[in-house]
């Protein structure tokens, strides 16, 4: 159009479209995970506290094993050795006649001392009976009792009872188990808040470091970020380690390793043919005309410890690290087991027909499957024993960072508490109904998930079913009150 005074060009206003602009949809996820990683520190807490706490303590038990069981673990080196049959006499001397010999532990390097195991009653699941013998002079340096493959003594088997189940027995295993389940889950969370706080950042420093610049919420909020951002990888890892060990969602574990056929080679120890019967004259005296007879039901031959060593070195045992068992029942081989649990790993294992004295069975780990091999590591690294001492100061120092992790959140929860007052202090907390602005397939992808962990991992799901009562009745009760507050106001 043009003007007809100026002789310029006008353009026509454009035509105004009537419909709304559509409505953008409100995020969910995060205030999702942030809702989720609030009640799980919450309400968890203190489990992944006590845990994390007690699992520094362990951290450090075989060091501290090796100082306080010094007499017991070590002896002078001496210039000669006796054999393991009479280093068994000796032993036997300290025990009663119906003490059952179960194993012999040869003393791994000079200056150490052999361990002679037995059974007898009194004793817990896993436990025997050691007698600690000089293999020099056949001093009796020590008697303890001993638990688990790992040859704990007692001190750090009192602190693995304690990281385990608080010393509750079965019971107490629901602990460390919801703990392990739980610490996953929440670094998941954080790990992913995290991220999204990284990309919203202008510096990556701001996420990766404390402020300290910044007071009370925001100063706690910085280090529980730049904690969280060195400790995340182990905290995943002592989660999915730890679990393994746990009564309900190890055994989904194992049931998932044997499907996949990542479970560990295991020794076969059945002898084929008869067994023969009767018992050995000489037992307990070191000599026999035949010496890997067994005699009476638990009563192995002393000599025959020396012989089986012998046959197995010759196979493929190369550590001194290892642990010589005799048939537990008739029709069973003796074994002789390596368990050098540090770099190297030597998990090289021979079974031997005590009357024939040939092999039947052995396993190397060198031929192991790979998860069967990670799943040795894993288990040896998650307890300290890998890189030796090494290895349990980082876990200390993890274990340390977990811990102080709980504690800054709870910090961070009671700066924005809500009696606080001034309300409003340290900012909101994160809100609830984060699904309602979800869509069908975020809905759905979270109900898949929910179901898939709570089912291989029964307490979560458990503990997650009462997340969401405990929220529902909080905001029902905030509702309420929020009513009654309007309806007072004149």
């Amino acid at each position: 159009m043009t003007d007809t005074l100026t002789g310029s060009t006008a353009e026509l206003p454009a035509e105004v479209d009537p419909s709304p602009p559509p409505a953008r949809r409100t995020p969910w996820f995060g205030p999702l995970l942030r809702r989720l990683h609030f009640y799980a520190g919450l309400l968890v807490g203190p489990f992944i506290l006590v845990a994390a706490t007690s699992g520094a303590l362990y951290a450090l038990a075989p060091s501290i094993e090796q100082v306080v069981y010094d007499q017991e673990l070590h002896a002078p080196v001496g210039s000669t050795s006796l054999s393991l049959a009479e280093q068994i006499e000796v032993a036997q001397t300290r025990v009663d006649a119906d003490a059952v010999l179960t194993a012999v532990r040869p003393a791994p390097e000079p200056g150490d001392t052999t361990r002679v195991m037995f059974g007898e009653d009194g004793l817990g699941p896993s436990e025997s009976r050691a007698i600690f013998v000089d293999p020099a002079t056949g001093e009796v340096r020590g008697d303890l009792t001993v638990y688990g493959s790992s040859g704990s003594l007692p001190l750090r088997t009192w602190i693995s009872n304690l990281h385990r189940s608080l010393h509750l027995g079965d019971p107490g295993r629901l602990y460390s188990e919801l703990a392990a389940s739980w610490l996953g889950i929440v670094v998941v969370a954080g790990l992913i808040l995290w991220i999204n706080r990284l990309r919203a950042s202008r510096r990556a420093a701001d996420v990766v470091r404390p402020k300290r610049r910044v007071t009370g919420y925001r100063r706690l909020l910085s280090w529980h970020t730049a904690v969280g951002a060195f400790v995340v990888l182990g905290a995943l890892f002592l989660s999915a380690t730890g679990i393994t060990w746990s009564q309900h969602g190890g055994g989904n574990v194992g049931e998932l390793r044997t499907a996949m056929g990542w479970t560990t080679p295991a020794l076969d120890t059945r002898l084929s043919g008869d067994v023969p019967a009767g018992g050995d004259e000489h037992a307990g005296h070191g000599a026999s005309s035949s010496e890997g007879e067994q005699g009476p039901t638990g009563v192995a031959n002393p000599a025959t410890f020396d012989g089986v060593l012998a046959i197995a070195q010759g196979i493929n045992v190369n550590t001194g690290e290892v642990e010589i068992k005799p048939p537990a029942e008739p029709g069973m081989a003796w074994t002789v087991q390596e368990n050098k649990s540090d770099v190297p790993t030597q998990a090289d294992a021979v079974a031997v027909d005590g009357t024939t004295m040939q092999v039947v069975h052995r396993t190397d780990f060198s031929q192991f499957p790979l998860m069967a091999k990670l799943t040795t590591w894993g288990i040896d690294l998650h307890m300290g024993l890998l890189f030796g001492l090494a290895n349990q100061l980082v876990l200390f120092v993890l274990a340390l960072g977990i811990g102080s992790m709980v504690v800054l959140g709870y910090l961070m929860w009671w700066k924005r508490r809500p009696t606080r007052e001034p309300r409003g202090l340290g900012g909101p907390a994160p809100v609830r109904g984060a699904l309602q602005g979800a869509p069908w397939w975020g809905l759905a992808a979270v109900a898949a998930v929910a179901i898939t962990v709570g089912t291989f991992l029964p307490l979560v799901g458990y503990t997650l079913v009462a997340f969401v009562l405990v929220d529902v009745v909080v905001g029902l009760v905030q509702a309420r009150r929020a009513r009654t507050e309007v309806s007072a106001t004149p």
